[in-house]
């Protein structure tokens, strides 16, 4: 096995539990890999502005990708490189969530609008990038600085067949993925987690090969592919777990710092 330099990981569902918590034994495998002289980086559906308390939790360095990989940013939160979503593409993607009923959230560099403050989804992403919302009648002149627009419900099969719809009805004007069961995130073309780790190794000198990478969701299976050492979570699926090398624990079971263990172990 190629010596790992570089571990780059998805938040939600992989680093963190279901109710959202860093847990101690993630802190120590982060803190490992630095002790050890590999790298270490996120990549989160989140906005940066939603991803602050683990880069500062976590002591993280490096640039980081928000937006599923379709910005990149440093870690002192200054951007380096910054895409939207396409206006026609932004705009059918609000069309297929409003015939589907999904709810719609809009996300640009700088804030998060919804249309409808709901009392499960709502609260929960506030909590998570610790972020309220600012509600909106309609996203008007927002929609042309969309880094990222959410389609949130809780039928999740209903959200998968839309995320196949919006698939066909996209082609490559945007990347549309499930980031969660009840998130249907739709991010700027020709970017994803799989462009932002081959960015990053770019940046730092690190070949593919010496890239592992981290995920439980679809979005995060194009970092797989751009990686020489790719694992999914115990809670993904397995469609997302076919298409890793390796499988970790559950989040829930401290799978994250259970597979830092392996991968340490692997490479020794």
């Amino acid at each position: 096995m190629t010596r790992i330099s570089l571990v780059v990981s998805d938040v939600d569902g992989t680093l963190l539990t279901t109710d959202k918590r860093l847990t101690a034994a993630s802190v120590a495998a982060v803190d490992e890999l630095r002790r050890r002289g590999i790298a270490f980086s996120l990549t989160s559906s989140r906005p940066p502005f939603g991803m602050r308390a683990l880069v500062d939790a976590l002591k993280v360095d490096l640039p980081i990708g928000p937006f599923n990989g379709s910005s990149i940013v440093n870690p002192d939160f200054s951007v380096l490189e910054q895409s939207v979503v396409p206006a026609r593409a932004a705009r059918q993607s609000l069309a297929l969530f409003a015939r589907h009923g999904f709810d719609a959230w809009v996300f640009t560099a700088t804030e998060w609008l919804v249309q409808n403050h709901d009392d499960r989804y709502v609260p929960r992403e506030a909590a998570a990038i610790a972020t309220a919302p600012r509600v909106v009648a309609d996203f008007g002149n927002a929609i042309a600085d969309a880094a990222k627009i959410v389609g949130v419900s809780g039928d999740f099969a209903r959200l998968e067949a839309g995320e196949s719809e919006l698939r066909s009805e996209l082609g490559d004007s945007a990347h549309a993925a499930r980031s969660q069961h009840y998130y249907l995130d739709v991010t700027p073309p020709g970017r994803d987690k799989g462009t932002f780790v081959t960015a990053l190794g770019r940046r730092l000198g690190i070949p593919s090969s010496a890239i592992a990478t981290i995920g439980d969701m679809t979005n995060d299976v194009p970092m797989f592919a751009a990686s020489g050492y790719s694992i999914a979570m115990g809670n993904a699926s397995d469609a997302v777990k076919a298409r890793a090398a390796h499988v970790t624990d559950a989040n829930d079971a401290d799978g994250f710092a259970k597979a830092i263990d392996r991968l340490l172990r692997d490479a020794a």
